[in-house]
């Protein structure tokens, strides 16, 4: 049972600290819409996506109205396109009406975003793979809602080296497209190594095959709560300092399993998964820089800086996993940029660059995240990125990304201004020695030897 003094002190996070639950996603399976021809395979998936969605947003504004809990994104994830496309797209343009077709969806049924215009190539792309990959830039000018993502590497398979090279060409490819507006279609964009199937998060979430027809995952977010939190242990021991996140990660964790049981409920859909990861937004007191900043560190990239993120990191997943019957997704302390205002004041300050990042992604949940870069990067710099980042993943077992976005026209000592939950970004420099040579090899990295477990 809840009793009052817990709901008290729900309450005061929801008011004074901004927890809130950042995304319902309701991951749906396209499979039983494939179809050779390409009219019929795209009515099937406007009838079945707002079919099932019909009432997801309504369910998501009850429970907030019900629980006074703010629900800041209501989402779908759909079975990887390239999967999907397979037998009626014969060029990337066809796949492009896919999208379309999405972002129709997304409009009707009245969510924030919707995921899943993806490709799994991680040790080989066939033909539909290649031309899904070659329509995201194309795709992501022409809609509003549909999030792209790749998976390019696996701790099983190896990185596709091949992938991680187009890659870099895509992502530059979207810059030009969506130029207008300062390259914001890379903002919709991730690539990654060891995705999950049931992620919940923008833009990398997509409804993973072996999951069921239709399943609702709920991602939690609350730095400002972990920082509150800590404020009132400053000066205590590691001892301390870990008790009070495990137990605060507990408390936030409850509230999402809270609203996931809620939604599967009145949807009729089964429960997925809770992802615990703290997702900061632009908003003064919601950065999990600060946090890092409560721990010790004077700013986020000081001395020290990625045994705080591991620190932190691993106290959120030990505290959450005691609160819900379902983890997964992604799950841990995310470090994106541009919508971390305490990232951002640290890179203005000279703490924080592209290779301290790199080197903090390899204790978080995710990667180089929502990073403007200049305009002029090269393609191939920006595969290099990429491949360093895909091992990271690869060799330590973990999901890793990258979400670039070179901003054509910008360069260092300029910012970029996207708005909403993606807030702003200071244009960071990047190394500019050459990796061409690396990068044009063709072929495949091996998986490590610690891969093979049968």
């Amino acid at each position: 049972m809840i009793n009052i003094w817990e709901v008290n002190e729900t309450n005061e996070m929801i008011e004074k600290e901004n927890l809130d639950v950042r995304t319902i996603t309701l991951g749906i399976s396209l499979l039983d819409c494939i179809d050779s021809d390409l009219e019929r395979l795209n009515d099937r998936i406007y009838e079945k996506i707002t079919t099932i969605a019909k009432d997801l947003t309504a369910v998501g504004s009850d429970i907030e109205k019900n629980y006074c809990i703010p629900i800041v994104n209501k989402r779908i994830s759909v079975t990887p396109i390239a999967l999907i496309g397979a037998a009626a797209c014969k060029t990337p343009e066809d796949f492009v009406s896919i999208a379309q077709t999405l972002d129709r969806a997304a409009k009707q049924t009245g969510v924030n975003f919707i995921g899943g215009y993806s490709a799994l190539v991680s040790k080989g792309m066939t033909t539909a793979d290649e031309n899904l990959i070659r329509s995201i830039p194309k795709a992501l000018a022409a809609t509003e809602y549909v999030c792209s993502s790749v998976n390019v590497g696996s701790t099983k398979a190896g990185i596709n080296m091949d992938a991680v090279r187009l890659m870099g060409e895509i992502i530059k490819e979207t810059a030009e497209q969506t130029k207008e507006k300062d390259s914001f279609g890379c903002a919709k964009l991730v690539v990654f190594c060891n995705a999950p199937d049931d992620n919940p998060f923008m833009a990398g979430a997509f409804h993973g095959v072996t999951e069921a027809d239709a399943i609702i995952n709920v991602g939690v977010s609350g730095p400002g709560v972990v920082k509150t939190a800590l404020t009132k242990v400053r000066g205590e021991s590691f001892e301390v300092l870990c008790e009070t996140i495990k137990k605060t990660a507990f408390k936030i964790t409850r509230v999402g399993q809270l609203v996931a049981k809620e939604a599967s409920a009145k949807l009729g859909i089964p429960f997925g998964i809770i992802d615990l990861s703290l997702a900061p937004t632009p908003a003064i007191g919601d950065s999990v820089a600060d946090i890092l900043h409560e721990i010790g560190v004077e700013h986020a990239g000081a001395p020290g800086t990625t045994a705080a993120l591991a620190l932190l990191n691993d106290q959120v997943k030990k505290g959450g996993i005691m609160a819900s019957s379902y983890v997964g997704g992604l799950s841990g302390a995310f470090i994106p940029v541009s919508e971390d205002q305490g990232m951002i004041n640290a890179v203005e300050a000279g703490a924080l660059t592209l290779e301290k990042l790199e080197a903090m992604t390899c204790v978080c949940s995710v990667g180089l995240d929502m990073i403007a870069v200049p305009g002029k990067t090269k393609a191939s710099t920006i595969s290099g990125l990429i491949a360093d980042e895909m091992a990271i993943g690869m060799i330590n077992q973990k999901t890793t990304a990258v979400r670039l976005i070179p901003v054509i026209g910008k360069d260092v000592g300029e910012s970029v201004e996207f708005g909403g939950l993606l807030g702003h970004a200071p244009i960071m420099p990047v190394n500019s020695f050459s990796c061409d040579s690396f990068i044009n090899r063709k072929g495949r990295i091996p998986a490590p030897v610690h891969s093979f477990k049968n």
